[in-house]
């Protein structure tokens, strides 16, 4: 396994719901790289059934139990974004995660055109420090059923206050 590689592998529970993905090799690098990321992790949440609702996912250092070489990380369901089990406001202020993502299964995704059916989408959020000259950074993703990406955006200098999605994603970073 070559360490100039980000890899990927997704892994769910007993009730065949995604729960998250190994990091193996290094962790994205860039903006570029957590959107590929993203993008990946929004053609799965397009499969029915298997992002069941809107659901907030962190990037964590942890490996799991045995790990496969290279392994650097996972990046772990923290629970839906609204009801029980939903982490809460400063839910993750403690030690701030490099990333944090927002996954919207079909039915819960507002396509970006007319032409786009049952699309899943996402965003990532990479939590800067703004007062220290370090912008916040973001990515969104759309998907349809298929695999086909229908969009991708991915900014530098975000305001968290200008997107639903950066505004929750900060809201649970905030203490």
């Amino acid at each position: 396994m070559s360490s100039d590689n980000v890899e990927i592998a997704p892994f769910h529970g007993r009730d065949r719901h995604l729960r998250g993905f190994v990091v193996s090799g290094r962790w994205p690098g860039s903006t570029r790289e957590w959107a590929q990321f993203l993008a990946l992790a929004v053609r799965l949440a397009a499969v029915p059934g298997l992002v069941p609702t809107t659901t907030v996912f962190r990037a964590v250092e942890d490996v799991p139990d045995d790990p496969q070489p290279g392994t650097v990380g996972l990046v772990t369901s923290a629970g839906p974004v609204l009801g029980e089990g939903a982490p809460q406001p400063g839910a993750f202020s403690g030690r701030t995660p490099p990333a944090l993502l927002l996954l919207h299964p079909p039915g819960e995704s507002r396509p970006s055109s007319p032409e786009v059916v049952g699309a899943a989408s996402g965003c990532v959020l990479l939590p800067g420090l703004p007062h220290l000259g370090l912008d916040h950074r973001a990515a969104w993703v759309e998907a349809e059923l298929d695999g086909t990406v229908t969009r991708l955006v991915s900014q530098v200098g975000v305001d968290p206050s200008m997107d639903p999605d950066t505004a929750v994603l900060a809201m649970l970073l905030a203490a």
